[in-house]
């Protein structure tokens, strides 16, 4: 038996070296199906990013015009919005939208 080890021991050294490398290289810390998990994860990231910046954008638009110079035409769409305020002789229609109901197909 060890007469056998002796004869192939460099094709056991090999052949260990060869699984190590394969493992590696498909499943290891950075091997080829850990980088694709990565990379979704980072679209992911990027679209969230993309979708935060945009909105902090808004805020800030809205905040400075809330602040010193205040901009009146705002306000009053604020008010519209959120009070339900409206002029005399002016009609003022609320669309519900239900989102459980799905729109028909014809």
């Amino acid at each position: 038996m060890i007469d056998k080890i002796k004869k192939n021991y460099l094709l056991l050294i090999f052949s260990f070296l060869l699984i190590y490398f394969l493992y590696n290289a498909f499943g290891g810390e950075r091997g080829l199906i850990s980088n694709n998990i990565k990379k979704s994860k980072l679209d992911t990231l990027k679209s969230d990013k993309s979708t935060l910046v945009k909105e902090i954008k808004e805020l800030k638009l809205k905040n400075s015009l809330l602040k010193d110079n205040l901009d009146l035409d705002y306000i009053e769409i604020l008010i519209r919005d959120k009070f339900i305020f409206g002029k005399r002789g002016e009609n003022i229609y609320i669309i519900k939208y239900n989102e459980n109901k799905t729109p028909r197909k014809n």
